[in-house]
């Protein structure tokens, strides 16, 4: 038998196969990158020599490292915000007040007018009255005090000659206690108070041009803020966002608008008052009546105080109608006139109003009660339009 007859046939194919002890031919390797194999071996190497292993990860050392780091960075950004307080808060009054008088910049703008002059006719509106403010209660005040010095002689010539005080005085050696008060360091706090009073004063003009010149910036850029803003939420609900939060800022202009013929009110009835009772200057004594009523819950109040004081100083039957006037009117206007103007303006029940005024106070001051209503209008809209909705999709 020759060797082609040796080999086996394949039934399925009938093909003749190899025989056995033919070795199969190994594959040739693949010719060797000179140039893949040095770049590979200088990322692994690299000049530096061969990297080592990456981090363990829950490494205790690197856990407490970066805790600790954690720590140190949330303090530092609670520190920031703590030292930054004061002008954080002139911000957010600032940003409050421009998205308040927004409406009005839009009711310009429709007129025709561009955007560039509706803000400078609002802020040009602001000035006159923050003018007309100061003209108002500085004469007064300048007369009324120089008044008090001329007078203070007299004044206590008098209190000297009256019987009554001249045994108190004596009874609880007043004098002395007086004279050695005024001993102990007069020049340091007539400097104290000098210097106190002249902090506040430029402190407090600081803080009204801050937040005048920011609510000139935020009423001048305020569509492109709020375009900003709706850019970082998904396209998806962009446009329900929008919607709801023009409704929002809608609510916060309705606010300043009702807050602002409340203190209007205020202002009427009390120069209405000082003409019946022939008091001087009833103009002024408006002004600051509804000036102070601008601050929520103790805005009356000091309002009330101050013209209640001049009354007395008028005479004692004029100062005792003041008190009982105010006294009235505040109940009038807590129980009923505010709860009354917020539900039609801002659409907030009057138990909300009043309960969102107090627990605004009692949380965040006077910050608190500025923007107690508008929040919880904003809470009523999302707990109506987005809460309610998914709770009965579930």
């Amino acid at each position: 038998m020759t060797a082609h007859e040796s080999r086996p046939v394949d039934a399925d194919t009938d093909a003749v196969a190899p025989p056995a002890d033919d070795p199969v031919p190994a594959a040739e390797p693949a010719p060797a990158d000179d140039d893949g194999d040095a770049a590979a071996e200088s990322l692994h190497s690299g000049e530096f020599g061969k990297p080592g292993p990456p981090l363990n990860r829950r490494n205790p050392f690197l856990i407490g490292l970066l805790g600790g780091l954690g720590v140190i960075t949330a303090y530092g950004i609670f520190v920031g915000l703590r030292n930054a307080a004061s002008i954080l808060v002139l911000i957010f009054i600032a940003m409050f007040l421009a998205i308040g008088l927004n409406p009005a910049v839009t009711r310009l703008r429709s007129w025709g007018l561009p955007r560039g002059l509706a803000v400078t006719v609002m802020t040009l509106s602001i000035v006159l009255l923050l003018c007309g403010g100061v003209f108002a209660l500085v004469p007064p005040l300048v007369t009324q005090t120089g008044q008090l010095v001329e007078n203070a002689p007299g004044f206590i010539e008098s209190l000297q000659r009256n019987e009554t005080v001249n045994e108190i005085v004596q009874r609880y050696d007043i004098l002395t206690k007086v004279q050695s008060a005024v001993g102990t360091g007069t020049v340091t706090n007539a400097l104290g108070g000098v210097v106190g009073g002249a902090k506040l004063l430029f402190g407090t003009i600081f803080n009204v041009l801050t937040v005048l010149v920011l609510v000139i910036y935020f009423m001048a850029a305020f569509d492109r803020i709020k375009e900003s803003g709706y850019s970082l939420v998904p396209r998806s609900r962009r446009d329900r966002v929008r919607l709801l939060t023009d409704e929002i800022l809608g609510k916060v202009g309705a606010y300043m608008v009702g807050a602002i013929a409340i203190a209007v009110l205020a202002g009427i009835s009390t120069g209405v008052l000082a003409m019946i009772l022939e008091m001087k200057y009833p103009f002024a004594l408006a002004v600051v009546v509804a000036v102070f009523d601008l601050i929520p819950q103790i805005g009356a109040t000091l309002g009330a105080v101050i013209v209640s004081l001049v009354g007395l100083a008028t005479s004692l039957t004029t100062g005792i109608v003041c008190i009982i006037f105010f006294i009235v009117y505040q109940q009038v206007e807590n129980y009923l006139i505010y709860p009354t103007v917020m539900r039609r303006s801002v659409k907030v029940s009057d138990v909300a109003a009043v309960t969102a005024a107090l627990l605004g106070v009692a949380l965040f001051g006077v910050l608190g009660a500025l923007i107690a209503i508008p929040v919880v209008a904003a809470i009523q809209l999302i707990v109506r339009e987005v809460v309610n909705p998914s709770m009965e999709e579930k």
